[in-house]
């Protein structure tokens, strides 16, 4: 019996029974999305590799990277985000831009449960705001609402959203940062041995410690819950909560950031997150272009709702 070739690592074939159960996944965030106000669009897989590079921190090394036949440096898309502030750019669409997204991403890490080097995400961002007073906190409000109304449409009534703004660290290096990102993954402990690799002491360690541990809601944050329990009718503790200790680890957020877990256990892994990034789309514009988006791991999603 001749035996098939295997799929590369990290990479893998979806049968039909759970590639019809992801259509009918995407089916119902895109009903919600839509009812939201979002339209889609596509862009394409591979990106000139400097589109890419000098977006993502130190996760622009998963990023897969290749040469072509033209000599051309090119790369596949490391997520969907950079790819809409480089379509934002191009195109210039009217103001506000609300779209969605879904496709096939890559990164060259290790894999591992829930986590493969092709997976699918599903992005919806807002660009461009009008100036009226506190819109960029309207405006990631209605992200947030629509992330947790299409999480319990699809049926995963216990999730809740994590959120924090990521000006609470402006007094905290990046690599501290991302260290503590990792904190439900790899323990108080783990993130101590990540920054003192980093050639930080442990004095500086019990600062950031604190610094992160003890944040307080911000004004503006304050704001955007009460914007989603008064407009939305979304209820604190149940459907979201403040997290100190949020950081998102991607380098261009610049405010809000939010992730999406599965339960109120702090150690669940994620099915998405996002967050406020102002300053990514004028990279390519060279103008201030304000945004928020959204991105869930359909994969993982897949994973709890079978």
């Amino acid at each position: 019996m001749i035996k098939a070739p295997p799929t590369p690592k990290g990479f893998r074939d979806i049968k039909p029974e759970m590639a019809k159960k992801r259509r009918e996944v995407i089916n119902k965030i895109a009903s919600v999305l839509e009812e939201f106000n979002f339209v889609p669009i596509e862009t394409p897989t591979i990106e000139f590799a400097e589109t890419l590079k000098g977006k993502y921190g130190e996760e622009e090394r998963l990023i897969y990277e290749f040469t072509d036949r033209g000599g051309r440096k090119l790369a596949l898309r490391y997520d969907l985000t950079v790819p809409l502030a480089r379509y934002t750019a191009t195109y210039n669409p009217p103001l506000p831009f609300r779209r969605y997204q879904v496709g096939q991403v890559f990164r060259g890490e290790n894999p591992q449960k829930g986590r493969f080097r092709e997976f699918t995400q599903f992005d919806f961002d807002t660009v461009g705001l009008t100036a009226e007073a506190d819109s960029s906190i309207i405006e990631d409000a209605l992200v947030i609402a629509a992330a947790i109304k299409a999480a319990r449409d699809i049926g995963l009534d216990k999730t809740i959203m994590a959120i924090n703004d990521r000006r609470n660290f402006s007094d905290i290096p990046p690599e501290a940062i991302r260290a503590f990102d990792k904190l439900n993954k790899i323990g108080m402990d783990g993130v101590k041995a990540e920054i003192l690799n980093n050639n930080y002491s442990s004095e500086d360690f019990e600062k950031f410690k604190f610094l992160i541990t003890t944040g307080k809601k911000s004004a503006a944050l304050g704001k955007l819950l009460a914007i989603l329990k008064k407009e939305y009718g979304l209820t604190e503790n149940q459907d979201f909560f403040f997290d100190p200790t949020l950081a998102r680890g991607l380098d261009y957020y610049t405010s809000t950031i939010f992730e999406l877990k599965p339960s109120a256990d702090p150690k669940s892994l994620s099915i998405g997150g996002g967050g406020r990034y102002d300053n990514l789309i004028g990279m390519f514009s060279k103008k201030d272009t304000p945004a928020v988006g959204f991105s869930f791991g359909l994969d993982r999603l897949l994973e709890i709702l079978v």
